[in-house]
């Protein structure tokens, strides 16, 4: 076998012309291409690891938050202990000062009843006595004796009655 040179020349020409038209008109386009796409998976891994980054933040953030709420609903509810404990403490002093107001207006009115019936044993008194001596005066007894007797027996009529 004989290598023939001129088909190796013409060869070598023919493949540098093939390689010059491809990197004019394809690598050229091609490698432009693969450079944009290059650019695009570069930037779409940057987007990711931006949005995976605002991701943990806003995990962070709502963790942040729950525990925040999380406070203010314990706070609330201590507020609401410490709230309802002073209500049942001025309810108990309420009821307390009812109680004794009523106590009071309970005093009161046992002693007006009392100076009513003391009142009303007195003008008993004193129309029993006005009868007492309106029958020794209508009597006409001479002797002493029987005087006394008369009046301890209006005395022992009056008692019986109060």
């Amino acid at each position: 076998m004989e290598i023939v040179w001129e088909n190796t020349v013409i060869a070598l020409i023919a493949i540098g012309i093939l390689y010059f038209l491809l990197n004019k008109y394809a690598f050229g386009p091609l490698l432009s291409v693969m450079e944009k796409r290059r650019e695009l998976v570069q930037q779409q891994l940057s987007e990711a690891a931006q949005t995976r980054e605002q991701a943990t933040a806003f995990v962070e953030e709502q963790k942040a938050a729950l525990q925040q709420a999380r406070k203010e609903a314990y706070d609330i509810i201590e507020l609401s202990k410490q709230t309802s404990g002073k209500q049942a403490a001025q309810m108990l002093e309420q009821a307390k000062d009812e109680a004794s107001r009523l106590k009071e207006e309970a005093v009161r009115d046992i002693q007006n009843e009392k100076n009513r019936a003391v009142e009303q044993l007195r003008s008993e008194v004193g129309a029993v006595s006005v009868k007492i001596a309106s029958k020794l005066i209508e009597k006409e007894v001479s002797e002493e004796g029987v005087q006394g007797e008369l009046v301890d027996k209006y005395l022992k009529e009056v008692g019986g009655r109060s």
